[in-house]
């Protein structure tokens, strides 16, 4: 499922690549994926003028002259930049531009393909309810967030309604370099253990960020990220040697998931 980094990877292309672009027409092989139905959704899409494209937790947001286009790729998929004649294999929606070329998304099991009116986002279902984008979160946050709860620090990370844009790839690394159990109460941390973990999501999350996300994900282009395996210190690295002490990586069951740690930088 693709996380902060390669969200923010794909808003930042389609920020480059497509502002200023005109959508000319719009087609839908997989209705079910929008909040409205086909016809209108084209409606609402065709002839709009791409003005800019960000992100919030996993969502693109890409605002048009008529309102907003919101993409959630959902487990996992494609958003690609071809010519007309030079289709993808597997494609969901297909927008047509002025100039000749096309962007294609592709959802490899569900996602959803909004149009948002012009008004504030605070009126979308899904986005309202979002926390603040993982990098955006200060130290002031993350103590407000963990001092008034019981939840262990992995859930809290992992609720987009708390913090938006964290998921199962980077959580492990994470709270390894922040030295914390998963299962650890978010209220049993102190001062300098929430600093800790502050500076442990930014270097948790930019160094993908930095390469255009994970190796698995594709670009606007169908390149493939630049965060290989071997970057990962502990994530699904079990029975292999902690970075830090050598001590053999283990596999946890952490409420309804799982969770791999080193047991001896992390105790809880």
């Amino acid at each position: 499922m693709p996380e902060l980094p390669e969200i923010a990877s794909r808003a930042s292309e389609m920020q480059q690549h497509l502002s200023g672009r005109m959508i000319t027409s719009v087609e839908v092989l997989q209705p079910k994926c929008l909040n409205e139905p086909v016809e209108k959704f084209q409606e609402h899409i065709s002839g709009a003028l791409i003005r800019a494209t960000s992100y919030r937790g996993k969502w693109i947001l890409t605002e048009l002259d008529k309102g907003w286009l919101l993409l959630n790729l959902g487990m996992g998929g494609e958003i690609l930049l071809r010519q007309k004649d030079d289709l993808p294999n597997k494609y969901r929606i297909i927008f047509d531009f002025n100039d000749g070329e096309i962007l294609t998304v592709n959802f490899w099991w569900f996602g959803f393909t909004h149009f948002n009116s012009p008004q504030d986002l605070n009126n979308h279902p899904q986005i309202s309810k979002l926390g603040r984008n993982a990098l955006d979160v200060d130290v002031n946050d993350l103590e407000a967030l963990t001092n008034r709860r019981k939840t262990a620090i992995k859930s809290i990370l992992l609720d987009q309604t708390c913090i938006a844009g964290i998921g199962n790839a980077y959580i492990h690394d994470i709270l390894f370099m922040a030295h914390l159990h998963p299962l650890r109460p978010s209220n049993s941390l102190s001062p300098f253990e929430i600093d800790k973990l502050h500076g442990a999501i930014h270097r948790g999350l930019e160094p993908s960020l930095a390469k255009g996300g994970a190796f698995y994900e594709l670009n606007l282009m169908g390149e493939k990220g630049g965060f290989k395996f071997e970057d990962i210190q502990v994530g699904y690295r079990e029975a292999q040697p902690c970075p830090v002490c050598q001590t053999p990586i283990i596999k946890i069951k952490t409420g309804s998931n799982s969770s791999f740690i080193c047991p001896n930088c992390q105790p809880l």
